[in-house]
């Protein structure tokens, strides 16, 4: 059973998503590491998520600069990870985040703690679509539904066979998702819009944070996809790809393709509707 809980956010206002990550650590003397690699200005982007922290009341919070010039696997970075109950990261180019923790002891010791302690790994933008085996980091409207125009590679391996993307609703990004579970049928696509979020607890019950709507495309009935035998630069075609829209007050249970409404308890409703 993995311990680890996930909480990814879709960009835009991440005020709810830190007041969150506050409400679900029993002290605010728990330790937490911000990383802000995926950012342009990496020290800037660090130091304001740190101000925010300590605005809600965490008094532990400590920046790791990883970047060109500052390698992952420094003794005080393992600490810091050994040590903390949240790891934070920002948004920007998820591209640089699995360049610079990809491969890496650091993100080892994340992945090991995820799976078996009480941790919180959290993520805004980048920082949420990094969180599975494999992202999205390329594709624009309809042409990424043109083959080769949708690109994806390694991500950090937190959950498996999901993609999650960000700005989902604002950016025009169903096309590339819808493409990217057609061609793995084994993934999950999960669309996050801004200033809404996701809990994903036990690796598999998606829950939902924040004003707007999740996206959940799920191919595992796809009937027909030509997206491993059209040629480049060929539109795709597939058959029978299902699609949820999740609200706060229902999850998505990943390993059983499971919709379900869920009460203010946090139990499941008696007549929680079911995917067929």
């Amino acid at each position: 059973m993995i311990k680890g809980r996930l909480i990814a956010l879709g960009g835009g206002d991440d005020d709810g998503l830190l007041k969150l990550i506050r409400s679900q650590i029993c002290s605010a003397q728990s330790h937490i590491v911000v990383i802000a690699t995926a950012a342009t200005e990496v020290e800037d982007s660090g130091n304001a998520y740190k101000a925010a922290f300590e605005e809600f009341g965490c008094s532990n919070v400590m920046l790791l600069h990883i970047d060109e010039s500052n390698d992952a696997d420094t003794s005080l970075n393992l600490k810091a990870i050994q040590e903390a109950e949240v790891i934070f990261f920002t948004g920007g180019d998820q591209v640089r985040l699995a360049s610079f923790l990809g491969g890496t002891r650091l993100l080892e010791i994340m992945q090991r703690r995820y799976i078996e302690d009480d941790i919180i790994i959290a993520g805004t933008s980048a920082g949420a679509a990094v969180m599975s085996d494999r992202m999205i980091y390329d594709g624009y409207g309809h042409y990424s539904l043109i083959k080769g125009e949708m690109k994806t590679t390694q991500g950090f391996g937190f959950i498996r066979q999901v993609y999650i993307d960000t700005h989902f609703a604002e950016r025009g990004r169903f096309g590339r998702l819808a493409h990217a579970v057609a061609h793995d049928q084994e993934y999950t696509g999960i669309g996050l819009s801004e200033e809404t979020g996701i809990i994903i607890k036990g690796g598999d019950q998606v829950e939902v944070f924040g004003t707007g709507v999740v996206t959940i495309i799920d191919a595992s009935k796809v009937r027909f996809s030509n997206t491993r035998q059209v040629e480049e630069n060929e539109p795709i075609a597939v058959e029978h790809l299902i699609m949820h829209l999740l609200v706060r007050g229902y999850r998505y249970c990943l390993k059983e393709h499971l919709f379900q409404a869920v009460s203010d308890t946090g139990l499941v409703s008696q007549d929680a509707p079911l995917s067929l």
